[in-house]
């Protein structure tokens, strides 16, 4: 049987991979926030549930907010919550908890099946300030990414290992026998019309990113595989919308291409942390123990991961 770790953008992405997609991935990555969990009542002995006594609720955010998710595009149930209607996805499933989840798309409240929809109001209701929070903080956060979207023309600029890359296009930038994108310094030259529709130019300064990202990526693995004593087997490149990368027990290594858009040190660390996986797939102290027998400082690159977004793509 093949032992798989996978990181997602979640811890983001969670590291929803390196324990957790992307600020993190476009990303492409709206991060899933997780309350504590609640503890549905012990069923009594003539099967009815008694009602907990609800914890007292604070008062909702002040303030403007922009682009609430208050409506889930699976929605099959709605809750009144601080004042506001919360449309939501309810999963039933062999759990013991009752537990929430936010994204940009909205709430999500999974439930053991045996418990009854009232106890999950009450559920809802004793977390209702949370949620309402949460709810502002990541519609907000998903309408500060849109804003912050990319405008593929001439001149958009572009995060690579701790610099800026600016796109020029114009077909004199590369000539007869050469690619058809071209780096010089801080410039990628992209030989179409500088007419050309965004999508075309999007797509050719993609496809240079993945070639470019699949051979720092390959130097990397390289450099830190003798250090932690393992031997990768495979590379391919990820564009998943949550998850950063993830190690399997059998050598091979997937990675996010928009990593690139990190500092280097950034891009270190997930490629340590992935290789580490190879020794101990899990995250138990012997598995921190390694990641930091190579880089020291993880905890300051694992925060910056996770605190940072890129642009949608």
């Amino acid at each position: 049987m093949v032992l798989q770790r996978v990181w997602s953008m979640g811890e983001q992405l969670s590291l929803a991979g390196m324990d957790e997609p992307a600020k993190a991935l476009p990303q492409a990555a709206d991060p899933q926030l997780a309350a504590p969990l609640y503890r549905p009542p012990a069923v009594a002995p003539n099967g009815s549930l008694p009602v907990p006594k609800p914890e007292p609720v604070p008062a909702a955010p002040s303030g403007k907010v922009v682009g609430l998710p208050w409506r889930h595009p699976q929605a099959n149930r709605q809750a009144v919550l601080q004042g506001q209607t919360v449309h939501y996805l309810l999963r039933r499933g062999q759990r013991r908890t009752i537990g929430f989840g936010i994204t940009a798309q909205g709430l999500t409240v999974s439930a053991p099946r045996w418990v009854t929809l009232g106890a999950v109001d009450e559920a809802l209701q004793s977390k209702s300030a949370w949620v309402v929070r949460k709810l502002a903080q990541v519609g907000n956060q998903h309408a500060a990414l849109q804003d912050a979207r990319l405008v593929w023309a001439d001149g958009v600029q572009l995060a690579w290992l701790g610099g800026m890359l600016t796109v020029r296009v114009g077909a004199p930038a590369v000539r007869r026998g050469q690619p058809l994108v071209a780096r010089s310094g801080d410039e990628l030259w992209v030989a179409l019309p500088v007419t050309a529709e965004g999508n075309r130019l999007r797509d050719a300064v993609q496809a240079w990113m993945m070639r470019a990202a699949h051979e720092h990526f390959v130097a990397r693995l390289d450099h830190f595989a003798p250090m932690l004593g393992v031997r990768w087997t495979s590379l391919r490149l990820s564009g998943a919308a949550t998850r950063w990368g993830s190690a399997k027990a059998d050598g091979s290594i997937r990675l996010h291409w928009r990593l690139m858009q990190f500092t280097g040190d950034v891009v270190d660390y997930v490629v340590v942390h992935e290789l580490s996986h190879l020794r101990h797939m899990d995250h138990s102290d012997r598995f921190w123990q390694t990641v930091a027998s190579v880089v020291p400082d993880f905890a300051r690159l694992r925060a910056q991961l996770k605190g940072e977004r890129l642009p949608p793509w």
